[in-house]
């Protein structure tokens, strides 16, 4: 496909704007161009059909199955766009007054209130974006809470697990922790030893996520909280495989104190390409003063924000936080109403469908049930037929599918991380099913096929690591050499 420069012509042009007979003002010599920028120029209907050819090319929850681990990528309802488009809420000015945003008010107090009995803790706020920005609001709480209490200074260490996200010990670090992992063991649980030997005056808190990314609940929570709990210590709940348990298990009954959402995976907002997401963070009573300011709160019938928390951490975004998000979470959990439950159920049962029809084909590393999502490995595949988990996830292309996540967590040598979701149907479930028993045939028998795909997309298997040394990011007009070229 060509670039839009390379399909442009002089002189050709989509439109002009109409001529109002104003001065044109004069720019300064230091900002004025000395030539004008290089644009391409195309026909209105070119221009149209050539972006509508690359967003053909795209591939999303809309266009086939997308299981990736980890990443919950659930369909989105249509209706929830209808809502958030509404003028009243797309309209609203961040700085309108609380008596005249009083709609908008309600929607995030009300979403607060659900979030707030999803998580078993009593108080939340919904400035962060993402859930990345979720883990850093905690970890302030944290450090707030201990400086209140005079230990600011003692506890300097956070406790992560081995399979935890790549996020956990960017935030520790951000957040000015020292890191310290703990293992897993043969069943997929935290190893109680490993972890009460590290546990001790100096701990800060635990980040955690159950179900972990192996896709297992441990059965151990209630003595790990017990051990963070004796040594004075927090549990934050990392909130990205929340859609597991909904309804059925809450992370403040575990004994977490801290707990972040991600809406964008849970609670259906369309997430991917950088944003926009939501990470609202809840937190136990004691800790409800440190949270990001202003609150939404309630005064008999009328909302406002409360700005008055000498405690609080500050804000961590502007504003109220991505409103947008909220809409369409509120809709979707609206949606559902009491039964929200019912979204988790069918994950974990979409999950285990996948995972007892495809443990003959991959290995699969801790043999239990799982919760939303499971983890295979291909490292038999590999061992007996030269086959990569990276060639088992391009060969899926050919097959309409999205790749799951591979290679994570890392505790899994050549992992294989799938999330169905709930949204799914039965006869989407078998036909994902039959494209990966067909490739674990395929290695076997023709693992040349394998190798060289995708056969069937639009780009075939790029060199990644020479495209991640030697990027080219802009069109050179033929007037410069290509990166990598030989002079």
């Amino acid at each position: 496909m060509e670039l839009i420069y390379e399909k442009s012509q002089a002189g050709r042009r989509a439109g002009r704007l109409p001529d109002y007979g104003l001065p044109v003002p004069e720019v300064p010599a230091s900002l004025a161009r000395k030539e004008p920028p290089r644009l391409p120029e195309l026909a209105e209907n070119e221009i149209v059909r050539h972006f509508t050819n690359l967003a053909d090319r795209n591939f999303g929850i809309d266009t086939g199955f997308y299981p990736l681990g980890s990443c919950t990528m659930k369909y989105n309802p249509r209706v929830n766009e209808r809502i958030v488009s509404l003028a009243g809420f797309a309209g609203l000015h961040p700085h309108q007054e609380d008596d005249g945003a009083q709609g908008a008010l309600e929607l995030m107090w009300e979403l607060q209130q659900i979030l707030a009995e999803v998580a078993g803790l009593p108080a939340v706020t919904l400035q962060p974006a993402a859930g990345s920005q979720g883990e850093l609001t905690g970890l302030m709480l944290m450090r707030a809470a201990f400086d209140d209490r005079g230990e600011g200074d003692q506890r300097d260490t956070i406790i992560t697990a081995d399979t935890a996200h790549g996020t956990n010990p960017a935030s520790v670090t951000m957040a000015g922790y020292k890191l310290e992992k703990v293992a897993t063991t043969e069943r997929g649980n935290l190893d109680l030893d490993d972890l009460r030997a590290k546990v001790n005056e100096r701990t800060a808190g635990l980040m955690l996520t159950n179900p972990s990314t192996l896709g297992l609940f441990d059965e151990d929570i209630a003595e790990v909280a017990e051990i963070f709990h004796d040594a004075g210590a927090l549990l934050y709940y990392d909130g990205a495989n929340l859609n597991a348990v909904v309804g059925r298990s809450r992370p403040g009954d575990m004994g977490f104190d801290i707990v972040h959402y991600n809406l964008h995976k849970t609670f259906s907002q369309p997430h991917g390409g950088g944003g926009p997401g939501g990470g609202p963070v809840a937190v136990r009573a004691e800790l409800e003063p440190f949270l990001p300011s202003p609150q939404v709160v309630k005064e008999g019938d009328a909302f406002r924000l409360d700005r008055d928390r000498p405690k609080s951490i500050g804000r961590v975004r502007g504003f109220v936080g991505p409103f947008g998000v909220f809409v369409r979470s509120l809709a979707f959990i609206r949606a559902y109403g009491p039964d929200l439950k019912a979204m988790s159920e069918v994950a974990v049962l979409n999950a285990n469908y996948l995972l007892a029809l495809l443990r003959d084909d991959y290995e699969l590393p801790y043999d239990r049930l799982c919760m939303h999502e499971f983890v295979l490995s291909a490292r038999t595949l590999k061992r007996e037929h030269g086959i990569t988990a990276l060639d088992v996830a391009k060969r899926l292309m050919d097959f309409g599918i999205h790749p799951p996540t591979i290679y994570f967590p890392l505790v899994v040598p050549e992992a294989l991380m799938i999330e169905p979701t709930e949204s799914e149907p039965k006869e989407r479930l078998d036909s994902f099913v039959e494209a990966m028993k067909t490739i674990a045939r395929e290695a076997a028998e023709d693992p040349e096929t394998l190798k060289s795909a995708p056969h069937r997309r639009p780009v075939r298997r790029l060199d990644e690591v020479k495209a991640a040394k030697e990027p080219i990011v802009r069109h050179d007009f033929g007037d410069r050499q290509r990166v990598g070229a030989e002079a």
